[in-house]
C-alpha cells in the first residue's frame, strides 16, 4: 500500500508524530516525583527492612549451629568439619592467650623494672608456646587427614584452618563448638 501523494515525505524527512512536542514544564511536570515518600513507599521499605533482618538473623544462627547452606566457603565440607571438631576437642596454648594479654597489660603499669621484666619474659614464653603448639596441631591434623581422606585428596590450608581457630577463644568461635573437650575422634 501506498501513500496518498499528499503525504508522501520527502527523501530524508520523518513522518509526523501525531501530536504536539510537550513544552519543557510539562516534561518535566511528567518526569517529577514527590521529595518525600508516600506512606505506601515508607510501608514496603518498612517491611522490606524487616524481611532483611530475619534473614540475617537466619543466616547468624544457622552459621554458628555449623549449618552448611550459612557456613562461608572457607568451613564447608567434611574436611573442615572434622578440623573445627578435632581443634574443638582439646586443649590449646593459644586459646588463652587473649585473656593472659589483659592481665599482663595490668602488670605492665607497675613499675618496678624486675616485674615488667618477668611479665615480659612470660609473655614472650607464652606467644612462643602458642605458636609452637599451633604449627604442632597443623602437621597432626594434616597427617591425619590424609589418613581419613587420602593423602591426595587434602584441602589446601588445612593446617592454617586448623592453626588459626586453636589461637581462638573457644566461647568467640565461629561456628560454635559441636563437640567437647577430650571427645575422641576416628
Amino acid at each position: 500500500m501506498s501513500q496518498p501523494a499528499s503525504q508522501e515525505n520527502p527523501a530524508g524527512m520523518t513522518p509526523p508524530k501525531g501530536r504536539p512536542t510537550p513544552s519543557r514544564k510539562e516534561a518535566q511536570a511528567a518526569k517529577a516525583r514527590p521529595l518525600v515518600a508516600n506512606k505506601l513507599d515508607k510501608d514496603a521499605v518498612r517491611a522490606q527492612r524487616l524481611q532483611q533482618r530475619e534473614a540475617r538473623e537466619r543466616a547468624r544462627v544457622g552459621q554458628m549451629m555449623g549449618d552448611e547452606r550459612y557456613l562461608m566457603e572457607r568451613d564447608r565440607g567434611p574436611q573442615r568439619r572434622w578440623i573445627r571438631d578435632y581443634v574443638d576437642s582439646r586443649w590449646s596454648f593459644g586459646e588463652f592467650m587473649v585473656p593472659l594479654m589483659v592481665l599482663i597489660l595490668v602488670l605492665t603499669f607497675i613499675p618496678d623494672p624486675r616485674i615488667q621484666f618477668v611479665v615480659l619474659a612470660v609473655i614472650w614464653t607464652y606467644v612462643a608456646l602458642s605458636i609452637l603448639g599451633a604449627v604442632l596441631l597443623g602437621r597432626k591434623v594434616h597427617r591425619k587427614l590424609a589418613e581419613k581422606f587420602g593423602a591426595d585428596k587434602v584441602q589446601s590450608g588445612s593446617r592454617m584452618y586448623a592453626a588459626m581457630r586453636s589461637l581462638q577463644m573457644r566461647m568467640l568461635r565461629v561456628p560454635k563448638p559441636q563437640v567437647k573437650r577430650g571427645t575422641k575422634l576416628q
